[in-house]
């Protein structure tokens, strides 16, 4: 009699009857193996492992083109909402102008958490207890697996197929009790958003990074392991996707959909890759952001395009204004632990739109003059 369980992935890859792998391990590198060698051997491919993807999609796609066969990872970003799908299918022609998420469901449960009175470890370990957060939480806290979730995001929004090194971000270890005390009197929830957005001149902006989200968004009350995207498109305007984003049965969801779409031979098209006009990623851009600090010494003023507010008291300092990314991802102060960085809401502003703002002033100010 044969055995229907092993332990050696190359019994299942030499077995020549069967024809389709679903790859759900934590280990990127053996999945690299397990997936490459699964499509030389003209076997199809269901997988949850975002950072396998997020780190290899380029060669991933050229293999399962080369040897015909399928690859579908709908578990691998935001647990039971079919998103990519979504993106495939239903935005393949639309003009997306947008997508706003919260993809990662432990950060939120933390956040969520947080803000109800517990502190950060004590979230963590609840969310850990509740399987939502793995034993080592690095990949979820620190904004990593955000940002692999929207390296494959950007793929099926727009074609861009980068690597998650090119694209900004920071997660929420970095966050004070002060900057929790800001977003109450504000009336805003912090939030972990991954976000891409098309600019005005055909470039792609992407980015992870903590904001303050107003009550008016439906990211506000998006909860606990609970995952929510706002897609805007030119034709349909704005729709919401909400559903849980962590924990094994939402997962198991996303992942027996995509076993069932291979049995009338679904596979994603990457229309958006092969365009002819192709979107380019860019760095070239305005954010509007809040930054926390202890000593006016950590952050510098002069970084600032423009500041709108500046606060101190004997604990902690703020600071929010106008940055431009890149120089935002090279100032001393953005890898400083004790440097909180949070968006404000409707944080990009492109970089015409601050040169207009600017030119306007000076033309305001010779006015004045005259």
């Amino acid at each position: 009699m044969v055995s229907l369980f092993t332990t050696d992935y190359n019994e299942i890859l030499d077995d020549p009857e069967i024809n389709l792998i679903v790859e759900l391990i934590d280990d990127a590198d053996e999945a690299y193996k397990i997936v490459t060698t699964a499509f030389k051997k003209k076997k199809s491919v269901v997988s949850a492992n975002k950072k396998l993807i997020a780190e290899h999609l380029a060669e991933l796609i050229f293999l399962q083109q080369e040897h015909d066969v399928s690859f579908l990872y709908e578990a691998a970003v935001c647990g039971s909402i079919p998103i990519i799908r979504n993106l495939e299918e239903y935005y393949d022609n639309d003009l997306l102008q947008s997508i706003s998420g919260i993809v990662n469901g432990s950060t939120n449960y933390i956040l969520t958490k947080i803000g109800e009175g517990l502190t950060y470890k004590e979230a963590l370990l609840q969310a850990q207890q509740l399987g939502f957060a793995e034993s080592n939480p690095k990949l979820d806290v620190e904004g990593i697996d955000a940002v692999n979730k929207l390296t494959i995001l950007l793929a099926h929004a727009y074609g861009v197929v980068s690597k998650p090194g090119d694209l900004i971000h920071i997660g929420i270890t970095r966050l004070q009790g002060a900057d929790a005390g800001y977003a109450k009197e504000k009336n805003y929830e912090i939030k972990l958003t991954a976000q891409t957005i098309k600019l005005s001149n055909g470039k792609v902006a992407a980015f992870v990074l903590p904001q303050f989200i107003k009550n008016d968004s439906q990211l506000f009350n998006v909860k606990n392991e609970y995952n929510g995207v706002v897609i805007e498109s030119k034709l349909a305007d704005k729709q919401f996707l909400y559903g849980k984003g962590a924990g094994r049965y939402p997962t198991s969801s996303a992942v027996i959909s995509d076993i069932s779409a291979l049995t009338y031979d679904y596979r994603y098209e990457y229309k958006k890759i092969s365009r002819q006009e192709q979107y380019v990623l860019t760095h070239n851009y305005f954010l509007r952001v809040y930054v926390s600090f202890n000593d006016w010494a950590e952050v510098d003023r002069r970084d600032f395009e423009q500041v709108f507010e500046f606060h101190s008291t004997e604990e902690r300092q703020y600071i929010t204004g106008l940055i431009q990314v890149d120089k935002l991802r090279n100032v001393k102060w953005f890898n400083d632990p004790s440097v909180s960085i949070i968006l404000l809401p409707q944080a990009v502003i492109e970089k015409e739109d601050v040169e207009t703002r600017a030119l306007k002033k000076v033309s305001l100010h010779l006015a004045g003059v005259n």
